[in-house]
């Protein structure tokens, strides 16, 4: 494998994270920003840490996934995202946007699969991955050339 090394930040999993992991905290508008302001946090120790010279940020696209058509109570007991959580994405994409971090959401793919997908791809191009996420579902992805940082 080359030196080059491309780090996959799984965006939607560090979005719910900050959500759940900080106290409310609002604008003084009184529009919530718990989660984008997490959300920043985490990007910013990313680049202070890793110096990644390939990133990408991977979110889920709304609407449903080729999941949900193959089985219909796929995340069936999983609650609804809060309006305080749902209000924040407009705020996260254009933090990533003032970041310059190429961002991707695949409609009717989750961004797991996504990873995955891009996980391979660059390792079959001789490029080591770092996969950002507190998601474990994506253990599976971690081998010679692909490593796991939560």
């Amino acid at each position: 494998m080359g030196s080059a090394r491309l780090f996959l930040v799984d965006g939607s999993a560090s979005v719910y994270r900050a959500f759940f992991a900080r106290p409310p905290l609002t604008s003084p508008a009184g529009l919530p920003t718990n989660a984008a302001y997490g959300f920043t946090t985490m990007l910013l120790k990313l680049l202070a840490d890793a110096r990644p010279e390939l990133l990408a940020m991977v979110f889920d696209a709304p609407g449903r996934t080729f999941r949900d058509e193959l089985f219909e109570e796929y995340k069936g007991n999983r609650p609804e995202v809060p309006d305080e959580l749902a209000s924040q994405w407009p705020l996260v994409h254009r933090i990533t946007e003032a970041f310059r971090v190429p961002t991707l959401a695949i409609p009717g793919v989750e961004a797991d699969d996504v990873i995955g997908t891009l996980a391979r791809r660059a390792n079959e191009q001789g490029i080591e991955c770092v996969v950002v996420t507190s998601d474990k579902d994506l253990m599976q992805l971690v081998g010679p050339h692909t490593r796991l940082w939560d």
